[in-house]
Formats: structure tokens, sequence, C-alpha cells
């Protein structure tokens, strides 16, 4: 487990309590408290419960899988925990949002090593080697335009067998954008006014529609077309997004806690979308510093 925070400890733990052997990679004070106090997991869940794993600053042997998991700002740095010898023949799978750091992975392991996934939970590090973990179970997507079926089926029933839901899908890119034209939108203006979704969906809701119009469009060009026309997929959104939803708050507790924030990933993926072959940024591309901003506007 390479990045063992909210969504890495959450996954670490699950299958650690499952009986798998688990190396985290982290820092030497992290993978010192790792190493001595285990994983500790409180969840509605899935139980609250102490996982024993074990912990190091590098990886020193071949692995079945490396799961990748640590902020998108720091994946360059984490990844030379992980010598491209020392990895084997394992599979390099990063629960990661946004679609850029596949070439990464690919460019620095063999292509068909590397499975992309996707995770939809609400994880949250509060200390080293405990994690709090709210709302509905961990759902993972799994698709893979380089990887043989037959293994990322295989790693698809450990995580299973931990308790998690996993999808298999077919088009890697698809699933990428899938959650990236909903999350991306979603996490960047909620930080952006320091408000929930809900908020977002009512007192913004011009934007938010103008920035998600956008993100369906630009997901249809790079090949990941919706099935259904993107002025329904729009409007759903907003209706699903209820008025009181605490979705993104914990990016906006995050910041108030000092956590780094991933907004400048959020917005470099947005960008490099949209400035692919023949995109132009359209209504809802401006930026933070756009000229209609409320000058009162919350800043966590």
């Amino acid at each position: 487990m390479l990045g063992p925070g909210g969504v890495g400890g959450l996954v670490a733990g699950l299958l650690a309590r499952d009986g798998h052997r688990v190396i985290c990679l982290a820092r030497e004070e992290t993978a010192a408290v790792l190493a001595e106090r285990g994983v500790t997991v409180r969840s509605g869940t899935f139980g609250d419960f102490t996982a024993r794993v074990e912990a190091d600053t590098e990886l020193r042997e071949p692995v079945d899988a490396l799961i990748v998991a640590p902020k998108e700002t720091g994946l360059r740095s984490a990844l030379e925990r992980v010598p491209r010898e020392a990895l084997g023949a394992g599979l390099a799978v990063p629960l990661l949002n946004g679609f850029e750091h596949v070439d990464v992975l690919r460019g620095r392991y063999p292509a068909e090593q590397v499975v992309p996934g996707t995770i939809r939970v609400e994880s949250t590090r509060v200390g080293p080697g405990v994690i709090e973990h709210g709302g509905l179970n961990a759902r993972i997507e799994l698709a893979s335009s380089t990887a043989p079926h037959a293994r990322v089926e295989a790693f698809a029933e450990v995580l299973r067998g931990a308790g998690q839901q996993v999808d298999v899908l077919a088009d890697e890119t698809a699933m990428l954008w899938g959650k990236l034209s909903f999350l991306l939108p979603m996490a960047l203006l909620s930080t952006r006014y320091g408000v929930p979704v809900g908020e977002v969906r009512t007192v913004h809701r011009d934007r938010m529609l103008a920035v998600i119009g956008e993100f369906a469009e630009v997901a249809a060009a790079q090949g990941a077309p919706l099935d259904v026309p993107a002025p329904r997929v729009v409007h759903g959104i907003a209706l699903r997004a209820r008025p009181h939803t605490p979705d993104g708050l914990e990016l906006i507790l995050k910041r108030r806690r000092g956590y780094p924030s991933a907004r400048p990933a959020f917005e470099d993926e947005r960008l490099s979308a949209i400035r692919g072959p023949g995109q132009s940024p359209g209504t809802g591309s401006r930026g933070p510093t756009e000229p209609d901003a409320p000058p009162t506007a919350r800043t966590p």
C-alpha cells in the first residue's frame, strides 16, 4: 500500500483484517507508527477494528499488487519508494482521481501490469494509522486497456473478499471520466466558495451547471461519451444533489485542519482535458480569480 492515508489506510486495514499480508509504504515516522500499532479503522459500515500491517519506507521485495493511493500532488515522489525492479510482476493499481497519473505509472512500470481504478468513499486519516470511514461502503471500479482481464478480475476478487464492492469495467477511459466529471466540478466549486455541495447547487447553480456541462462535453470529446445526452446528465446530477447533502464538506474541513488541498491537481486535470485536441474552455472555465467571484466568499 503506497500512501496509507484516508483511502489507502482503509483498504490496507480491510485487506489485513481479511488475512492478507499488507506492507504499507510511507515516510519513516509514519512507517514506525504503523509497524508498532497497525491500522485502526473506525467505521459504521465495517466496524471498529485494528489490523496488523508491516511498514517500510521502500518496497524491497516483489508483491502481488501495489495499490497506489497518495495525494495526486505527491505521486511522483511517492513512486520513488517503489523501484521498478522491486515491483516484479505485481499489478500497479492506482486509486486516484483524474487520468494523468495513468500515463505516469505506465511510463514507470510495464503497461500490462497497470490497472487503473477509482474509489467512491468518504474516508479520512485523522492520525498515523487511524482512519475514520463515514458514509456507505467503499465502491471500487477497475478497468485496464493493457492488463489481462483475468488478472484484473482475480485482484477484484481479493478486494471483494475483504468486504469491498468492486466492479470490473470494460472501458478504462469511461471509468476515469465517469467519476471525474462529477467529482471535479463539485470539488472545485465547493472549495472555491467554501460551501458544501448543497449550497453550490442552490446559490451557485448556474456556475455548477456550466462546469458540469463543460466536463460532460470534454469527456465525450476524449472518448468517454455518456450514455445519455449531456443536458440530462447535468440536470440529473443537479437534482440528485440535495440542498443539505454534506458532500464537499470533507474537502472544506480538511483545508481548515491544515491538510494539503487537492484543488491544484484538480485544476490541472481540468485544464489538461480542456486544452486537448480541438478543445477550448467554455463558460464554466474561469479559474479561481474570475471577476464575478463574491468578495466575501469564505476561505477555509
